[in-house]
């Protein structure tokens, strides 16, 4: 029987950043994910696909550790923990807090919410403002901001976790296509730069755009590969119809 050298094995791990199998998971009294078995290519964009309810965002929340699996295994490869960008639906307009101080929750991993932050830190949120193009709008509520400026906010906020592991839900939803174009090229810059990108989206115009694409149908992966591949009319009319 042939066996791979380390040097093989060593590349193929290198090239994946997340594995998983036998995943599952949900929650009480309620399971969402079955019998999951998938890779997460590195230095790459990937797109977690389905219709509503399939278990985007729960994988995503998997992914990121805010949820744990019931069963199976997960591997992150890597010694970072990965930041994680939720859907902008998910904080409150109420919340009290300015541009900058959204910002500066990605630093509190390093410090904890009631450490003052270093100079360090603050050279990190400005430099995470900078790169979203609103440091003109650190002092104004999020709450006042359009959409497309507080989905920018709230991936300042990941990227000033210094993760090479970024995890978006729904990044593009509801965004009007000049942001939705703006948010895609940002993404494909930062695996550029050394980010593994995974995004969970409805968008199949998003999902096309992606470099590897994880497909999934109540809970089940459907299917993985690149989105040219998967991406077919046959594939998609075969997940989107009702169980």
């Amino acid at each position: 029987m042939f066996k791979k050298s380390s040097s093989l094995a060593q590349a193929e791990d290198e090239a994946i950043r997340v594995r998983f199998t036998g995943l599952c998971a949900g929650y009480p009294g309620r399971p969402v994910l079955h019998q999951l078995d998938g890779d997460i290519p590195a230095l790459a964009t990937t797109a977690l696909v389905g219709p509503n309810g399939s278990g985007k965002s729960t994988l995503l929340g998997v992914l990121a550790g805010v949820i744990q699996p019931t069963a199976g295994e997960l591997h992150r490869h890597g010694d970072r923990p990965p930041a994680f960008v939720p859907q902008r639906g998910a904080v409150g307009d109420a919340l009290p807090l300015t541009v900058r101080q959204t910002v500066e929750m990605g630093r509190w991993g390093e410090r904890g919410p009631w450490r003052r932050l270093t100079r360090q830190d603050r050279v990190t949120v400005d430099r995470a403002m900078d790169r979203l193009g609103i440091g003109d709008l650190a002092t104004r509520q999020l709450g006042e901001l359009s959409g497309g400026q507080r989905q920018r906010a709230l991936i300042a906020q990941g990227l000033a976790q210094e993760s090479d592991l970024l995890l978006l839900d729904e990044p593009t939803t509801g965004l009007d296509p000049e942001a939705r174009g703006w948010i895609a090229a940002l993404l494909t810059e930062l695996v550029v730069d050394g980010v593994t990108v995974v995004h969970a989206t409805h968008d199949l115009e998003a999902a096309r755009s992606a470099d590897a694409c994880l497909l999934l149908r109540d809970g089940r992966l459907a299917g993985q590969g690149h989105p040219e591949h998967l991406l077919t009319a046959s594939t998609l009319a075969h997940v989107w119809q009702p169980a």
